[in-house]
């Protein structure tokens, strides 16, 4: 089991944008947000939001944080994933 403390941290503790560079997903930045490329629909139809720390896929109507990110980017598990986010954080 995650401590609670312990998945808040990673969800909220990486700003967004890093995750998205660590995750190598193609980025740009236009009208002042951060675009990248949908990982489900290839679209860039896309922005970031800093204050919610959440990636957005307009197209799909789908939101990402930096854990849902590693696990369809990289192909892991969720526990995987929290792995992954950890070893940046060092928790």
């Amino acid at each position: 089991m995650i401590a609670r403390e312990r998945l808040r941290a990673l969800r909220n503790g990486i700003p967004i944008d890093r995750v998205l560079a660590i995750v190598d997903l193609p980025l740009k930045h236009s009208e002042g947000y951060c675009r990248f490329l949908c990982p489900l629909c290839g679209e860039f139809n896309t922005a970031t939001n800093p204050r919610t720390n959440l990636a957005r896929c307009f197209r799909c109507e789908r939101n990402f944080n930096p854990i849902d990110l590693v696990m369809i980017v990289e192909g892991r598990t969720f526990l995987g994933a929290v792995d992954r986010l950890a070893s940046l954080l060092e928790l």
